[in-house]
């Protein structure tokens, strides 16, 4: 089946979605998603961030679709034809978006351990307004554990609803979800139960925000004064393949690896992710590759080396010419 999102074709299974597809082409034409994740069954349609204008339904049926659609829950049609970032009303409507997300978000940037990692900050920066026009008072609610390495800030949580599937999906007997209904609604435990399994904290690795913390990691370190580092041990509950985030020689976190859309890659246990706290724990393979447009990849030594190879491309496209050759 042929698609074309924003100018490029591409040819698809049937079944794809319109979100699958970009990602398919490349970043340059991807949607932004808060809540959709691959992994995950049954994820996205909840925050409208990806949503997308189909100009064309299909080569069949030509008519285009009335009002912008969820990418992520869309199917493609033969001869579709999709703008996102090539149309101002999209662009415009992701605004809207985006100002809702953000109405009872805190400014808590300065003191969130996931600020640097945060994919809101990075929605709000490419897609959101100056300010907000929402001038009454934000829900509030207090902080609670809810396990004995996971903080939850309910006021920051945008109900993405991925730790929920999270928790449902890769461990037994889940304990928390959405309890209230509308602007009442948060994520809390049933009955002040607390996560318990081996697999508990992948919800703070799905979170977009900085809503599930890890305890052990909180106010220790900003993740770009860190150096993140591929690793691997032998291990027999999981993968053993993750991310180990290093200040000197102390491995101040360890988290699981994640793809160019922030998704994990492979989940892990909860003993990989807390018990193993030495670098001698750990295979280390190399430096993360961190793309150049994250906060995270400042000084670290694969992009600079990136840099000088792109600034050396276009001064040889420019006619520049080089030290040692000069009279």
């Amino acid at each position: 089946m042929k698609v074309t999102i924003d100018g490029k074709e591409i040819d698809v299974p049937k079944g794809t979605t319109i979100l699958q597809a970009a990602r398919m082409i490349g970043a340059e034409v991807a949607p932004p998603a808060m809540c959709y994740y691959t992994s995950l069954k049954t994820s996205g349609g909840y925050c409208r961030t990806c949503i997308v204008k189909v100009t064309q339904g299909s080569a069949a049926n030509p008519t285009p679709m009335p009002k912008p659609v969820a990418s992520c829950r869309t199917e493609v049609m033969d001869g579709m034809v999709v703008e996102n970032f090539t149309n101002p009303e999209v662009l415009e409507a992701r605004k809207g978006v985006v100002e809702f997300l953000l109405i009872n978000h805190p400014l808590d940037c300065p003191v969130c351990d996931q600020a640097g990692e945060c994919k809101l900050q990075d929605l709000g920066y490419e897609n959101g307004s100056v300010k907000t026009r929402y001038e009454f008072k934000r829900r509030e609610f207090e902080m609670i554990d809810i396990g004995d390495k996971i903080k939850l800030h309910m006021n920051r949580c945008i109900l993405c609803y991925r730790c929920v599937k999270t928790a449902d999906q890769i461990t037994d007997n889940r304990v928390h979800g959405v309890i209230s209904r509308g602007d009442a609604s948060e994520i809390s435990t049933y009955i002040e139960n607390i996560i318990d399994n081996d697999f508990s904290g992948n919800v703070i690795d799905v979170c977009p925000v900085g809503a599930l913390t890890d305890k052990t990691f909180r106010f220790k370190q900003r993740v770009w004064f860190t150096k993140p580092v591929d690793a691997h041990r032998n291990c027999d509950k999981c993968c053993g393949k993750t991310r180990v985030w290093l200040k000197g020689e102390e491995v101040v976190r360890v988290t699981a690896r994640k793809d160019q859309w922030d998704e994990v890659e492979e989940f892990i246990c909860n003993s990989c992710r807390y018990d193993h706290k030495k670098t001698s724990d750990w295979v280390i393979e190399g430096p993360t590759q961190i793309t150049r447009a994250s906060v995270i990849s400042q000084n670290h030594y694969n992009n600079l080396n990136e840099l000088k190879v792109q600034i050396m491309k276009q001064q040889d496209a420019l006619g520049f010419m080089p030290l040692d050759k000069k009279p």
